[in-house]
């Protein structure tokens, strides 16, 4: 058992943490976390809806009435820097030597719709180096630091648009509730006043084009859901001071974030997954056609649960069809309402034509009930490759959330986050190594306990921006 000096103890409170909490993250460490055992793959028919033209119609339908009379919120996680967007250019920079992304950048520098402020900082005749040094480091525009948020993304007649004038954007598409168009950033403290001195300038420039209120918050991601680093050895990890190291645990901590809003409806979308507005179309048909599956699928599992009277049988095989969830036919009505009781998730999955990886699987959980879940590729043992590798689908964090009971109250989302759920990584600290812990991913293992639905969606809803170059590819291409 470790044992935390009087400077630790006040170091862990200070992050809102107490040292049985640490413990148990040191615990972890040592015993690490067992891979999800995956049974199949989720596929068309078996786990994966596929919904045709006037299905989609219909479940539009619903939602734009749905809509006029409940609150709905987009919910952003926007808290990274775009590192890792800038890697290759970085690397550049250290090494001397081009890659194919530096080659992209440089060869169509003029397409980036960034290229207007970063003339403002290039010599008169700039080399390769002056050029990547003014995008990514403080010398210039300090890309490489800042948020993707507040990265121009896309050329438009009138000007170019950050990453977060395009959820603005489209939020008031297809986001649009009885109060308004309400959005919610999760952001880094650093950034903040960036983010609130450009939502200053562009609120009422969108709320006047649209017609509409937007009501933005922005929220941190908790202290309290840093984990402990620790060595090779698993003992605590100790900066030159001897101080401890907690690092953000991934992006699973903002389950704390999303359990703080009070909404009807809450749409989940990465910041970087946006396209510009003249391909925007499927986005927000398939939006609204999930959101409308999802209020017609919450109000069936409304009714079962106010209907005392309906048959079992009839309860279990709604649950079986519907919820993701295979009960066995001896379920009580107990476990039906416990079921039923849970928060709905319909989530947007896309054809994989790639290289087979993490997605939507059936999963088999400890008590050996089967469910539908998002699965990461970490998360899949090595001898159960095979069926990851049949998989036809991926998860491209396409999600559209209903938090409330039957008697309209919020339900508490920590109650059902698998918390043996998890990654270990390596990484490293002042040229030293150590290892770092990630809390179950905010739609895996945070979202383990909820009743899941897959819809597939086309790829064109599906434009992220992992590094720079992807800005050059024809959906980040206005037309």
């Amino acid at each position: 058992m470790i044992e935390f000096s009087n400077d630790d103890i006040l170091q862990i409170e200070q992050h809102g943490l107490t040292p049985d909490a640490v413990a148990a993250q040191l615990d972890a460490f040592a015993r690490g976390f067992a891979f999800s055992d995956i049974v199949a793959p989720a596929t068309a028919g078996d786990g994966v809806i596929q919904l045709d033209a006037e299905m989609r119609r219909h479940y539009i339908d619903i939602y734009e009435q749905y809509q006029r009379t409940h609150s709905v919120v987009k919910f952003v996680p926007a808290s990274g820097a775009a590192t890792r967007m800038f890697r290759d250019l970085f690397e550049f920079l250290n090494t001397g030597a081009r890659n194919t992304v530096t080659d992209a950048v440089l060869n169509n520098l003029s397409r980036f719709a960034f290229y207007d402020d970063l003339k403002k900082f290039l010599p008169d005749t700039p080399t390769d180096t002056d050029i990547i040094e003014r995008i990514v480091t403080d010398a210039g525009l300090n890309y490489g630091h800042m948020p993707k948020a507040l990265i121009k993304f896309h050329r438009y007649a009138d000007g170019a648009r950050t990453a977060l004038a395009e959820h603005l954007d489209e939020g008031a598409e297809y986001a649009r509730g009885a109060d308004g168009v309400n959005i919610h950033f999760t952001v880094s403290p650093e950034h903040r006043a960036g983010f609130e001195e450009l939502l200053h300038r562009l609120v009422p420039e969108y709320s006047a084009r649209y017609g509409v209120q937007y009501n933005i918050e922005l929220s941190y991601q908790k202290s309290s859901t840093d984990t402990i680093a620790v060595n090779p050895d698993n003992t605590p990890f100790r900066d030159a001071d001897g101080r401890l190291l907690f690092r953000p645990a991934g992006h699973g901590a903002l389950i704390e974030n999303l359990n703080e809003i009070d909404a009807d409806l809450i749409f989940i979308k990465n910041i970087d997954n946006v396209c510009a507005a003249s391909h925007r179309g499927d986005t927000i048909e398939y939006k609204s056609a999930l959101a409308g599956y999802l209020v017609m699928l919450q109000s069936k599992i409304f009714d079962y649960l106010n209907n005392t009277t309906a048959p079992l049988g009839d309860v279990i095989q709604f649950i079986n069809d519907n919820l993701g969830v295979r009960l066995s036919r001896d379920a009580t009505r107990a476990d039906c309402n416990r079921i039923l009781s849970r928060p709905l998730r319909v989530c947007g999955v896309v054809r994989n034509t790639g290289a087979p990886g993490g997605g939507p699987f059936w999963v088999r959980a400890a008590d050996g009930t089967i469910s539908l879940q998002i699965v990461e590729s970490a998360q899949i043992a090595p001898d159960a490759r095979d069926i990851m590798n049949t998989s036809q689908y991926f998860n491209p964090v396409d999600l559209v959330c209903a938090t409330r009971d039957a008697s309209g109250r919020h339900i508490d989302l920590i109650q059902f986050v698998d918390e043996n759920t998890g990654f270990i990584s390596e990484k490293s600290a002042g040229g030293r190594p150590l290892r770092a812990m990630e809390r179950p991913g905010l739609w895996n293992g945070a979202m383990a306990g909820w009743n899941t639905v897959f819809i597939e969606v086309p790829p064109t809803t599906f434009t992220p921006v992992k590094v720079v170059a992807d800005l050059l590819s024809a959906p980040h291409i206005n037309v």
